[in-house]
């Protein structure tokens, strides 16, 4: 008698330090610094999600790293979605060196893009990207990516820079680009009838191009900066406050970085009082760098180099980082602002300045084919295929936090 109930005692020991190594295991596996593949209710896709907090692994500091193949996710050749000035292949460059490059969080692994499981995301949900030309160029990159999983069906398009939205009828998935080049509301100035490239900037008040599309809005990617580059004026509740890049004698000239925070500020105050926004996914992508050297667009610039620079290279006084400081303090603002209401609406910074600091060799450059614009080279926008597709790597992984946000995961 006594024998068996040692036996069943030391089964039941057994027991209890299985169930104790199960539960390591398990708390292993979730607050792992490394990735893992999970089904995670996509069918049968093999999932890599980055399991750090956004505290423990910034998923955007990191470096480039050769890998010595073609890291692109689709063809310059195959994909319908690439605007002839973007395609920089097609107009002669030759050094493809520039697409054999991944980038590399320092204390995590950032997963690729996986086509299925963005689609079981955004299955039944639309998105809307916000902003000027580098964000269209952003949703070219993602419908290129997509488009080797389905090719969408044109739902509407005005030209090739304004306003676009797209249907991928199989997921029931919608995704749009809205022309906002500040985000607020603006007027060109007009002088004898004829465009002055400056404009009249009411910062207090958002664009109605995008706010009357927010409620049916499930994701908005927004980002605003480079039209802020030229002879603007800001005001206020109607009134004059000041300018930008400009040197006139009774006006001050308040700065880029008052005028873009102002603007951003604006913005992600009225997504938050938004009543009718209730899954809305707010992301706010951040400056997005050129690399203009001798020069500007008009003026003689250019941009030759083939290979990534490192961090210790990049000019961390600049204004490139500069503006990423505002907009990322206004993100947290809103964040800070959302913590004390019960509105659902959840707010992320896409922070690209850092990394694309670090490649001025992704531009389109002499090679971008634009007749109309000759000698002129494009050391803004970025090539396709080409390193601005690690947005999208990104913006999926704040996707993946987000959902795991909500589930309290």
């Amino acid at each position: 008698m006594e024998a068996a109930v040692k036996r069943e005692n030391s089964v039941g020991i057994l027991f209890m330090r299985l169930l104790i190594l199960l539960g390591i295991i398990s708390f292993l596996v979730v607050y792992s610094p490394n990735t893992f593949t999970s089904d995670q209710g996509y069918g049968n896709v093999d999932i890599q999600i980055p399991l750090k907090t956004e505290e423990k692994c910034d998923i955007f500091e990191g470096k480039w790293i050769q890998t010595g193949k073609n890291e692109s996710l689709y063809s310059s050749t195959k994909c319908a979605w690439i605007p002839d000035w973007k395609n920089c292949f097609k107009h002669g460059r030759k050094d493809i060196e520039f697409v054999n490059w991944r980038w590399k969080p320092h204390a995590c692994e950032l997963p690729r893009f996986a086509v299925n499981k963005f689609f079981e995301i955004v299955r039944n949900r639309t998105m809307m990207f916000i902003g000027d030309s580098v964000a269209r160029n952003q949703m070219e990159s993602l419908l290129c990516i997509l488009s080797e999983g389905e090719l969408p069906t044109e739902v509407e398009k005005e030209d090739e820079t304004g306003n676009w939205t797209l249907y991928f009828s199989s997921y029931n998935f919608t995704i749009t680009f809205i022309r906002s080049v500040f985000l607020v509301k603006s007027e060109e100035i007009m002088i004898n009838g004829s465009s002055s490239g400056s404009f009249n900037i009411n910062l207090d008040k958002v664009d109605s191009k995008w706010t009357e599309r927010l409620p049916s809005t499930d994701y908005a990617i927004i980002s605003a900066a480079h039209w802020f580059f030229r002879k603007n004026y800001l005001y206020e509740k109607g009134n004059l406050i000041g300018c930008v890049h400009c040197s006139e004698p009774n006006i001050t000239n308040l700065g880029l970085g008052f005028a873009v925070g102002k603007a951003i500020r604006s913005t992600l105050e009225f997504i938050h009082g938004c009543k009718n926004c209730h899954s809305l996914m707010t992301v706010l992508r951040t400056f997005s760098p050129t690399h203009f050297e001798k020069g500007t667009w008009n003026s003689g610039g250019y941009c030759n180099k083939t290979s990534p620079i490192s961090d210790t290279e990049v000019d961390l006084g600049g204004f490139e980082l500069e503006l990423r400081n505002v907009q990322k303090s206004e993100i947290e603002r809103a964040r800070k602002r959302e913590s004390m209401s019960n509105i659902d609406q959840k707010f992320w910074a896409l922070d690209v300045t850092l990394a694309m600091l670090m490649r001025p060799d992704g531009h389109p450059g002499s090679h971008w084919g634009n007749q109309w614009m000759k000698g002129i080279n494009d050391c803004l926008h970025w090539c396709l295929p080409g390193p601005i597709d690690v947005w999208n790597d990104w913006l999926i992984a704040l996707m993946e936090l987000e959902a795991r946000s909500s589930l309290k995961l």
